[in-house]
């Protein structure tokens, strides 16, 4: 993916800041991991590979400058609104100096621990650790034509023949002290497409247009709204989701007839503690994912209009 600027220009949209992607390390089994982040000298060694690796992909990566930091992380901790992670990195190597006489090279910039703490905001979280796909995020940036035509370049070529060299993947299964079962270059929109997928499998096929929008289109608006799911807006940067009165959850998802047996009442209360526990399990979703979370109380028969 490539990063624009804040706004369009006036001549039309502004040209690409950088080419967001990551190092995807699918791991063997369940394997115990001994690290989640390297010290410099590891996070340097490794960041070499990565710049020659996207080199053989597109040869004026080697103009960029490529930023990455030794350390893996969840999906969710990438896919997140305007990409913090990326951003941190991003911030980070802007004040890394650059040598003088070396303006048209591009520098491979890598953030490593010390004494076992990543600089920023660049610590994994815990609460994602364990997962079967680590990702290693970098980013390219330099000029907006040459990033433009590099990140086009990637955009097109990675999904397919993507993988890292042998030697990429046995240096970061050595450096983490994991087990790597495929090693492969992601675009983030590349990584979106491949979480669409994995919601789909796992039943949360409905949030996915809501999260994509929040990813990619953060100041836009998109709704949930299809029965038997919550109910779920998401506009100004935020997802507000209905909580419903038990009168008007049975006027919206169970209007037929009342019950009039012990059986039929059951049944009903089971429906609605489904439907309780995926109303938990959108919001645990959405938080992962940093998208912020309001519960907003609907009672009327056209809750759409409270929201």
């Amino acid at each position: 993916m490539t990063m624009t600027s804040e706004s369009p220009s006036a001549r039309g949209p502004a040209a690409p800041l950088h080419v967001l992607g990551a190092l995807a390390l699918e791991l063997k089994g369940d394997a115990a991991v001994q690290r989640s982040a390297l010290a410099r000298h590891d996070a340097g060694a490794l960041s070499e590979k990565i710049a020659r690796d996207l080199a053989g992909f597109a040869a004026d990566t080697a103009a960029l400058d490529l930023v990455t930091v030794g350390a893996h992380y969840d999906p969710v901790e990438l896919l997140r609104p305007g990409w913090p992670l990326h951003r941190e990195l991003d911030e980070l190597a802007a004040r890394a100096p650059r040598e003088r006489g070396a303006e048209q090279a591009g520098r491979v910039i890598a953030f490593g621990a010390h004494d076992d703490q990543l600089p920023g905001a660049l610590t994994p979280s815990p609460d994602f650790a364990g997962g079967p796909l680590r990702l290693v995020p970098f980013a390219l940036s330099g000029s907006p034509e040459l990033v433009a035509r590099v990140g086009e370049t990637l955009e097109s070529s990675l999904l397919e023949r993507g993988m890292a060299g042998a030697d990429t993947a046995l240096a970061a299964q050595a450096a983490f002290g994991l087990k790597v079962e495929h090693a492969r270059y992601l675009t983030v929109h590349d990584l979106a497409a491949m979480m669409a997928l994995q919601y789909d499998h796992a039943g949360l096929g409905p949030l996915w247009p809501l999260l994509e929008t929040a990813l990619l289109q953060p100041e836009g608006e998109q709704w949930l709204d299809a029965l038997p799911e919550p109910l779920v807006h998401y506009a100004d940067g935020e997802a507000r989701i209905a909580l419903f009165s038990p009168a008007a959850w049975h006027a919206r998802y169970a209007p037929e007839a009342p019950c009039d047996t012990a059986e039929c009442r059951d049944k009903l209360n089971r429906r609605y503690q489904h439907f309780e526990a995926r109303l938990r399990q959108i919001a645990a979703v959405l938080g992962a994912h940093a998208v912020p979370v309001t519960f907003v109380h609907c009672d009327g028969e056209q809750p759409r209009e409270e929201m």
